[in-house]
């Protein structure tokens, strides 16, 4: 039985602790062999990302370099079209064929707005959703998402490894008060966001001068 790959997306602008202890939370969790970084170039549910897309792509291997089981994958970053998931996952399985188990990671708030996502009744055909969520926190959905997880909802990590796609996970993950808003925030009004992010992406940004202000 091959392990699932898991994919986690987003802007990265920049990375931070709260996106790398998700992927490091799935992975050990659902026993993931890898789980891939994948910044997006247009993202289609929210604002122009602040940094250029090379730079957003430089901080995500920094960070994913330092952790063990992180890798890198910047297919998205290629595109010059909205980066919709659901072309990515078609992408991957033409890849990797049809059995290996996909495991795209995302937040309790992108499954409650997930009936907005383009093509979002396909994502299922192409991976297992795993969600991450504070532990005994209960969901609510709007009544096409709680039908969706009524019909695809498990529990069972072993679940993800039997079969390719299909399932909904909640993945208990406390949750970190971090974001790359509040980040490019401090850094504008030169405070120090050290421990919010990886040291060498830190540097990065410090030595590159991102979002318009210097570090202390």
């Amino acid at each position: 039985m091959t392990a699932p790959i898991g994919l986690l997306g987003g802007t990265f602008d920049p990375i931070h602790i709260a996106h790398l202890r998700t992927a490091i939370q799935a992975r050990e969790q659902l026993g993931l062999s890898e789980v891939r970084l994948m910044p997006n170039h247009i993202p289609p549910h929210r604002a122009t990302p602040d940094s250029a897309p090379e730079h957003r792509l430089a901080m995500t291997r920094l960070a994913a370099a330092a952790t063990p089981g992180l890798t890198v994958d910047q297919r998205e970053l290629n595109r010059i079209t909205p980066s919709y998931t659901v072309d990515t996952l078609i992408e991957l399985r033409a890849e990797l064929g049809p059995s290996r188990p996909l495991c795209f990671i995302m937040g309790m708030d992108s499954l409650c707005s997930l009936d907005k996502w383009h093509r979002w009744q396909e994502l299922l055909d192409y991976a297992h959703l795993v969600v991450s969520h504070r532990p005994g926190w209960t969901p609510e959905l709007n009544p096409t998402l709680a039908a969706l997880y009524n019909n695809h909802g498990t529990q069972d990590r072993e679940a993800l490894h039997l079969v390719s796609g299909g399932h909904i996970f909640l993945l208990d993950n406390p949750e970190l008060e971090v974001s790359s808003t509040q980040i490019r925030d401090y850094i504008r009004r030169g405070n120090n966001p050290q421990y919010l992010l990886p040291d060498a992406v830190a540097n990065y940004i410090r030595q590159q001068g991102l979002y318009s202000g210097s570090m202390v």
